[in-house]
């Protein structure tokens, strides 16, 4: 049974809030039909490497205005070539931001990626050989979030966005004018600023004029607000951002950023954190939501991250994270925490699934789990819930409110499976968790969203065509990629069976790198979002990308002489943290390419895709 609605709520509804319930119904849409897709990070170059290289999409759309989306990834369209200083260096330019956002005012028909002006580093494109000078941003224009340098501050990713209702004359909020846009992201210093504690922060910017920051209007965004409560040991890292969106909630405005806190030894003490926001993101309150060591079976496994963030229509707020195994793979717990008080108080930990890891290979050379080949692409947060709840936005009224979640169990290499489980209790009691994911395809990362009103679910997922590869190198189209949409019905009785939707055209991920050359960098998720009438999601692409058979055989270089002396390379990264994301190389584990001289100029050319299409 659905949970009843809170009588005094009602007091909440205006006409106007009906008005765009009846709008969300019967808005004009432009969606795709099912055998089309389209490239969403359309202002950044096929090449050269690194500003060619965009990942980890997020996507929302406003409550208030279906047609209207706006997707966020991490995008390197303002970094220095790699002709820049030494020709086998693409590092990451100090002080330039990477968050990048792109808005469809279609349903995701086309979109476009704003101008903005700030710190820049396209202008170091360098000659052929190392006599160039260092790379020194300067202002101009930018393809990424803007108002950072004038703070001390750079853009670091991990992009994650949310519409809510704009704070109101006299106190509350109302969709009275429409909704408000927060973008929450990494941040990290400028080279020579120190605008906060620690190594990297949790900053939350806002726009109350979606239009006028799609034309690229600086004045269009707020100041980035620091939102974390940062001290000198504390990296925050992968966040989510979700504004409490329904008016039947008595804590309707609220906004919501859950994020890992990695503090002194990596994964030792990594607590679970949430910030609340009761003004529309001027300030922000922080709250510890689980114990500092992610204890398993008496052994301590690395951490918890990978969180996600909701909001039901009765204002309940629910974050769900996945505490890491043991081992490889190790069977990991996906917990949930709940507030009712709007954010003051939280329940204990509980879990709701389990998951192993897809780790069943780790990758010597980078030290980070890969499912689909050695020097492949990361993949340490696939098992990590990804939720949405059908909480009636924008006015809150008939929500079913049911959960749904989606992750990926990666208990046998090479029969990695897209998991999916609903909850229609708040959680307590769960659906079967059952494989939804074609035959043929090995999952990678996952997303569901279900619509406001509770009749449809989608979900979106990255997805290997191949099994693991020994080797770095190998033929052409050797590790195929493809996104793929999926959608079920969804009634009073449960949740259907899954169909395709979409799926999209497949590319090899060797062509895609992390900044250091050392592996394949894919990113960390995929999302969707879904309105009463259409679905729209966004994914990984490595359909423009081109493999580099001089950068395969450095990878496997790379790794062979890890396997044989056991050291690692260097730490993974993206875009900048974990151990500061490295800058250059370490010479001493081989040489790297001359990547411009060398490589196809669409290396590295990883793209953001996307689709939104009508219900069944």
């Amino acid at each position: 049974m659905h949970p009843l609605p809170r009588l005094r709520t009602v007091v909440i509804f205006t006409s106007l809030v009906l008005a765009t319930a009846s709008f969300q119904t019967s808005a004009a849409r432009a969606v795709l039909p099912p055998s089309a897709d389209t490239l969403v990070s359309v202002g950044s170059p096929d090449g050269p490497f690194s500003a060619n290289k965009q990942n980890e999409p997020a996507i929302t759309h406003d409550p208030t205005d279906p047609t209207v989306l706006v997707a966020g990834a991490n995008d390197n369209i303002d970094m220095e070539a790699c002709n820049a200083g030494p020709d086998d260096d693409c590092p990451f330019t100090p002080g330039v931001g990477v968050s990048g956002v792109y808005f469809s005012f279609d349903s995701g028909s086309s979109w476009q990626q704003p101008t903005y002006q700030g710190l820049t580093a396209r202008g170091c494109t360098g000659e052929p050989g190392d006599d160039d000078p260092e790379c020194t941003p300067e202002a101009g224009d930018i393809g990424t979030l803007p108002n950072y340098a004038e703070h001390g501050l750079a853009s670091d990713g991990d992009p994650a966005l949310a519409f809510g209702p704009k704070p109101a004359t006299g106190g509350g909020f109302s969709y009275a004018h429409g909704a408000r846009l927060y973008y929450a992201n990494l941040t990290s210093a400028v080279p020579g600023a120190a605008p906060f504690k620690g190594f990297e922060a949790i900053a939350v910017s806002h726009s109350d004029d979606t239009r006028a920051a799609a034309s690229g209007s600086n004045a269009a965004w707020s100041d980035p607000v620091i939102a974390s409560k940062q001290n000198s040991a504390l990296f925050s890292d992968k966040e989510q951002i979700w504004a409490d969106n329904a008016a039947t909630s008595p804590h309707f405005g609220n906004v919501y950023v859950c994020y890992a806190g990695f503090r002194s030894v990596p994964g030792a003490s990594q607590p679970l954190f949430v910030l609340t926001s009761r003004d529309g993101g001027s300030s922000w309150t922080q709250k510890q939501v689980s114990s500092a060591a992610n204890n398993t079976h008496s052994q301590q496994g690395f951490g918890r991250s990978g969180c996600t963030v909701r909001t039901d229509s009765h204002g309940v707020v629910y974050v769900f994270s996945y505490a890491f195994g043991v081992g490889s793979p190790g069977l990991g717990r996906i917990q949930m925490v709940r507030s009712t008080d709007g954010g003051h108080t939280w329940t204990r930990p509980t879990t709701v699934q389990t998951a192993y890891d897809t780790c069943s290979e780790v990758e010597p050379s980078i030290g980070r789990c890969v499912e689909d080949g050695v020097a492949g692409a990361r993949d340490d947060l696939s098992p990590s819930p990804s939720v949405d709840i059908a909480n009636g936005a924008p006015s809150g009224q008939g929500a079913t409110d049911r959960i749904v979640m989606s992750w990926v169990d990666g208990r046998t290499l090479n029969h990695e499976q897209v998991m999916f489980a609903s909850s229609d209790n708040g959680g307590g009691r769960w659906s079967p968790a059952r494989p939804i994911g074609l035959p043929g395809q090995r999952g990678y990362y996952s997303a569901p969203a279900i619509s406001p009103d509770g009749m449809e679910v989608w979900v979106v997922y990255n997805a290997w065509l191949e099994p693991f590869k020994d080797s770095a190198v190998g033929p052409q189209n050797d590790r195929p990629l493809v996104g793929v949409m999926l959608h079920a019905d969804s009634t009073a009785s449960g949740v259907g069976s899954f169909s395709l939707v979409h799926q999209g055209r497949d590319g090899d991920a060797r062509g895609s790198s992390q900044n250091n050359l050392a592996a394949e960098f894919l990113g960390d998720y995929v999302y969707a979002t879904a309105t009463n009438t259409y679905g729209a999601a966004v994914w990984n692409d490595v359909r423009n990308a081109a493999d580099c058979p001089e950068i395969d055989a450095y990878r496997q270089e790379l790794h062979d002489i890890a396997v044989s002396t056991g050291a690692q390379t260097s730490e993974a990264e993206e875009p900048r943290g974990e151990a500061a994301r490295e800058r250059t190389q370490e010479r001493e584990f081989g040489q790297p390419p001359d990547v411009q001289m060398q490589c196809d100029p669409r290396f590295g050319n990883t793209d953001i895709y996307g689709g939104a299409w009508s219900n069944p």
